[in-house]
């Protein structure tokens, strides 16, 4: 990201504590100022500090009679040195030869979303939850085209997102998140303890969700979270409202098919959504100066049940390959969505399928949209592996844990950067021995 304003070649800001060779300060014009106070507050929003880049002098020579009649101007550019807040560990940077994505199971959905279709025909659903079996077990995530949803509803979310980020920051900050309002807009989340290089507006699919009002175990009341929505655009509601059914009926029929792969009824997971705790997100990633050591989104797995996501033409999505830990670049399919199996999922099926873990790059020419939903269940679920996948030689290898106290548990960590590694499923895993003991 560059900034840049016109002034005389022999002066630079002497406000900014800099000063030429012969000491003369830049007066600027108050308009010039005042763009320029806007783009520092923007730039300082997403961890610029300004720092000054001197013209070279060769270049100061080429003109030099131009310069002493006064009819020359120069650009002279101003760079943003990066918060050390956004800089990964060496180990977890982008490479910039990254590995692309071969051989993704790219499943079609053509025999079940057609208006009236359900998970019933046998003879073509057989090869379809095989598919999506061995997609689960074997990647953890997978693409899906002819799902059903229409593609005027995806297009009109994704103008709706652009036009809503495009607005000045103050705008965009009346709908700010909070640890009071966890909905709405948002510019500083970390992921693994370093700031992510992006900016999101999140909503609840159910408005409002009610959800536990403390993550503290023996707190019982319930509070309900409601969904902030800005004066601009002023359709962005109405099409994330309408965007966000079109996901519940693709999420549902999913996890029928999840289900059958398992060998379980198809409606197995209904009851866990009766009100569920699903949210859409609008993600924008702007470029990056830096996109060899920053991440619009660290390396994570998914905590909800499943993820869907639509991303742009752009691309950016690299996900850990089970097989060998190389990070592939995800290559957008137009109109597909990329589905990621949830930590509990991994939970429910008792490690049958994993969660993926992935992570967001960025670059330096081009900003990036995505749009993810997250499939959640009720507060009151407690997530445990299902008892029809645990038997004797296949003990539960997780502890029960509260939906809804996990859930508002990661949502506070949204708020303060953490000291401690945040709440994963891990923490409820049980130890082999233990598991040992009860065989024995």
């Amino acid at each position: 990201m560059r900034e840049t304003s016109w002034v005389s070649r022999t002066t630079v800001r002497d406000e900014m504590g800099f000063r030429t060779e012969g000491g003369e300060s830049l007066q600027a014009t108050t308009k010039q100022r005042d763009r320029g106070e806007k783009q520092d507050e923007a730039r300082a929003e997403m961890g610029y500090r300004r720092e000054m880049r001197w013209v070279p002098r060769e270049a100061r020579d080429d003109t030099e009679g131009q310069r002493r009649r006064g009819t020359t101007k120069e650009k002279v550019i101003t760079m943003g040195e990066v918060d050390p807040a956004f800089i990964q560990a060496e180990e977890h940077r982008p490479k910039p030869d990254f590995t692309r994505a071969e051989g993704i199971p790219l499943i079609d959905l053509s025999i079940i979303s057609s208006p009236n279709s359900s998970v019933d025909n046998d003879l073509a659903l057989g090869a379809l939850v095989e598919e999506i079996g061995d997609a689960c077990k074997n990647w953890g995530f997978f693409q899906v085209i002819n799902h059903g949803v229409p593609l005027a509803k995806r297009q009109n979310i994704e103008k709706a997102s652009r036009i809503f980020f495009d607005q000045p920051l103050e705008e965009k900050r009346k709908v700010r998140r909070n640890e009071e309002k966890v909905l709405g807009y948002y510019d500083t989340e970390h992921t693994k303890n370093v700031r992510d290089w992006k900016e999101v507006f999140d909503l609840n699919v159910q408005d409002p969700t009610v959800v536990p009002a403390s993550y503290k175990p023996d707190d019982e009341e319930l509070t309900r979270w409601f969904n902030q929505w800005p004066e601009y655009p002023t359709d962005l509601r109405e099409v994330c409202e309408e965007y966000a059914k079109e996901m519940e009926k693709l999420g549902y029929k999913l996890m029928e098919l999840i289900a059958l792969s398992l060998g379980l009824p198809k409606d197995r997971f209904h009851g866990f959504f009766e009100e569920q705790t699903s949210v859409v997100r609008l993600n924008h990633y702007p470029p990056c100066p830096v996109p060899d050591l920053a991440l619009g989104v660290g390396r994570h797995k998914d905590a909800f049940v499943l993820t869907i996501l639509a991303q742009d033409d752009v691309g950016g999505l690299q996900v850990k390959r089970k097989t060998d830990g190389e990070w592939l670049w995800v290559k957008p399919t137009p109109n597909a969505y990329i589905i990621n199996v949830g930590d509990i999922i991994q939970v429910w099926s008792n490690d049958t399928y994993e969660s993926v873990e992935h992570r967001a790059m960025v670059n330096s020419g081009r900003e990036r949209f995505s749009i993810p939903c997250f499939l959640g269940p009720a507060h009151y679920t407690n997530v445990q592996p299902l008892e029809e996948l645990i038997n004797q030689q296949n003990p539960a290898k997780y502890k029960p844990y509260n939906w809804g106290k996990f859930l508002v548990t990661r949502k506070g960590s949204n708020f303060q950067k953490l000291d401690v590694e945040n709440i994963q499923i891990h923490h409820f895993k049980i130890p082999e021995s233990e598991s040992a003991e009860k065989l024995d």
